[in-house]
């Protein structure tokens, strides 16, 4: 027995109605609210085939079916070959962006709120680890004749600042003129590589070690706090308006995944370089996720350099809307760490 055309576009209107429903459906259902030219008897006969094949489930022998894992996997692995992304998601993210936040953890905490609100799901963004983040610019700032800030720009404009001494009265040409000549030396390297060349600096701006010895500390401490993926939450209760979560030992059970962020890390970290993953139930390999699905997507901010973004919701998810909106999401994450080298 093999899945035919005319059983995928049943069980596609079964997966459908179970996910604005969570209702098991029944095949007067199908034939009432689908026009397919079928007759209950025809629907009901498929379903009994769709169960056999391992697609649906019957909850109790009265009831109606519900979609397996399997046919959530089925049915997003079309969704995924269509490639269909609807153009009023992608309006609805970019108008969330219209301002520019700089601050990568402003960034990633604005777009896991957005895709909470867009999806009515968990959301989670990850940022992108840091150690291939390549120097653009640094600046010097008097704050007083002791101190300056210094602030440093890498890939996509993500800003990092704080405020160093100058153990000398270097005014503000002097400091314009060491941040033309550090910006010369360290565009385009990594903060590892830049540490390294802020060694060989201290011997032609000897009168300036105390400075330079400020600035390449904060540079290892950039290095450091960036090596480290950051996780933003969004909508963490969200699961609890679902009937699946009405249980509370449940609901607690995935509350603590969120809670303990690095399962969720390792898991988003896991094929992060596809451009869309799709987990369904126990594919996630956590078992207090093992009735949610974990949909993520990608962002990037140079070739080598990428994040995570991701959603997570009951199996009866809506799957299109979320791929649409991660796919979206993904695009205006890229395009807003990326016009800046255009």
């Amino acid at each position: 027995m093999a899945m035919d055309a005319r059983k995928f576009r049943i069980l596609q209107a079964i997966i459908d109605d179970y996910i604005l429903t969570a209702i098991p459906v029944g095949s007067r259902t199908i034939s009432k609210k689908y026009e397919m030219g079928l007759s209950s008897a025809t629907i009901r006969n498929e379903m009994s085939d769709l169960e056999e094949l391992g697609y649906l489930d019957q909850p109790h022998v009265s009831a109606g079916r519900v979609p397996s894992a399997k046919a959530y996997r089925l049915y997003v692995d079309q969704l995924l070959k269509s490639g269909a992304i609807r153009t009023a998601d992608a309006q609805s993210v970019r108008a969330y962006f219209d301002s520019r936040a700089r601050q990568m953890e402003d960034v990633i905490a604005q777009a896991a709120r957005v895709l909470s609100g867009l999806t009515q799901y968990t959301a989670l963004v990850m940022s992108p680890k840091g150690k291939a983040l390549h120097i653009r610019h640094l600046q010097l700032v008097p704050v007083n004749s002791r101190s300056a800030l210094i602030v440093i720009v890498t890939d996509g404009g993500i800003m990092r600042d704080t405020v160093v001494p100058v153990g000398a009265d270097l005014d503000a040409d002097a400091l314009y003129t060491i941040s033309r000549t550090l910006t010369e030396r360290l565009s385009g390297h990594t903060l590892a590589e830049a540490i390294a060349i802020m060694r060989d600096a201290y011997a032609e701006l000897r009168s300036s070690r105390q400075l330079l010895s400020g600035i390449a500390e904060f540079l290892d401490s950039v290095e450091t706090d960036a090596s480290k993926a950051k996780l933003a939450l969004g909508g963490s209760s969200n699961i609890l308006n679902f009937p699946e979560y009405s249980d509370v030992e449940k609901a607690k059970g995935f509350l603590s995944v969120l809670e303990a962020k690095d399962k969720l890390i390792r898991l988003m970290e896991t094929h992060g370089e596809m451009a869309f993953t799709v987990r369904i139930g126990p594919e996630t390999g956590i078992p207090e996720l093992e009735d949610c699905s974990l949909v993520t997507a990608t962002y990037r901010l140079g070739n080598d350099t990428h994040g995570t973004i991701g959603v997570i919701g009951p199996t009866r998810m809506q799957y299109g809307k979320v791929l649409s909106i991660l796919s979206a999401m993904g695009k205006q994450l890229t395009d807003l760490f990326t016009q800046d080298k255009e």
